[in-house]
């Protein structure tokens, strides 16, 4: 299978590659260099992306690399939302197009639904900036079906990984006895690890039955407050020093701070386990033994 990925030199892009190469799969990446490559002053591609069996869109500016000006919060939409029409258009032109665009999105679709039951693939979207983000950028992605291609609309929750994003930044403030709950800790953290993250990505493109929104998350979420705890026990340390919401807010500024830290959502992977797929990591103790180990 010859696979087209955006984002390919980030977390979850780069070990999706090294997965699909180990499996046989011939990877081409769509970066800012090479052929092809993003043209975003001219709104195109440069190159051509005929011919590939399936194509998976990662692309998007990081939502933690800066506070939230208004000025931010633009870049950081059009980061998604102007990559995946230039996308969709180049694909759409195709004349042999792949079966299957699996396009990245986020749990943060839901907004933030506090201890709200659990959500599903079905549930209805939230009205936060993150909220209005993820909306939008699964718009851009639609009109690929007008094409004939399936579509899947990949909503990730925190992957987690010792080697990148959110759990090796936590990790060293829990190495040193420092870690804890940040806020009240009520706020539920959807995760996933990057090794089911990558699966799951893979069982997406392989299952033709899978289509719309897909929710990458583990099965079972956990508040912040018993996240903490058990991080705080995996690595033998206790967490027992809360970080309060003012102090988060001051060192990250309020809207990044409430955005990222303070709010939540709980949700499940209704369409993941309905068309098949068997979590590695169920639980968030499991997911600690095997990345702390």
């Amino acid at each position: 299978m010859d696979v087209l990925i955006t984002g390919v030199t980030g977390l979850v892009g780069s070990a999706l590659r090294i997965a699909l190469e180990a499996r046989g799969d011939r990877v081409v990446g769509l970066g800012r260099s090479g052929q092809p490559c993003w043209d975003r002053a001219n709104n195109r591609i440069n190159g051509s992306v005929e011919g590939f069996d399936a194509v998976v869109h990662l692309a998007g500016e990081s939502i933690a690399s800066g506070r939230m000006s208004e000025a931010r919060k633009q870049e950081i939409l059009e980061s998604r939302t102007e990559t995946t029409r230039i996308l969709v258009e180049a694909l759409s032109a195709c004349e042999r197009q792949p079966s299957v665009l699996v396009s990245g999105s986020a749990i943060g679709y839901y907004g933030n639904r506090g201890r709200e039951e659990l959500l599903d693939e079905a549930s209805t979207p939230g009205d936060d900036f993150l909220a209005r983000v993820a909306k939008d950028w699964e718009a851009a992605a639609l009109p690929v079906t007008d094409a004939g291609i399936r579509l899947a609309l990949a909503r990730t929750g925190i992957v987690l990984s010792s080697d990148g994003g959110a759990l090796k930044k936590m990790l060293t403030p829990f190495r040193f006895g420092v870690g804890g709950k940040l806020g009240n800790g009520r706020q539920y953290m959807s995760w996933i690890t990057l090794t089911d993250e990558v699966r799951a990505l893979m069982h997406i493109i392989d299952t033709p039955a899978i289509s719309g929104p897909v929710n990458l998350t583990a099965p079972h979420p956990v508040t912040n407050e018993v996240f903490s705890k058990l991080l705080g026990e995996a690595v033998h340390r206790p967490a027992v020093i809360p970080v309060p919401s003012f102090a988060l807010k001051l060192a990250l500024g309020e809207d990044l701070a409430t955005l990222l830290l303070l709010q939540g959502q709980r949700v499940f992977p209704k369409k993941l386990e309905s068309n098949g797929f068997a979590f590695e990591h169920v639980t968030i103790e499991a997911a600690f033994r095997s990345l702390l180990a």
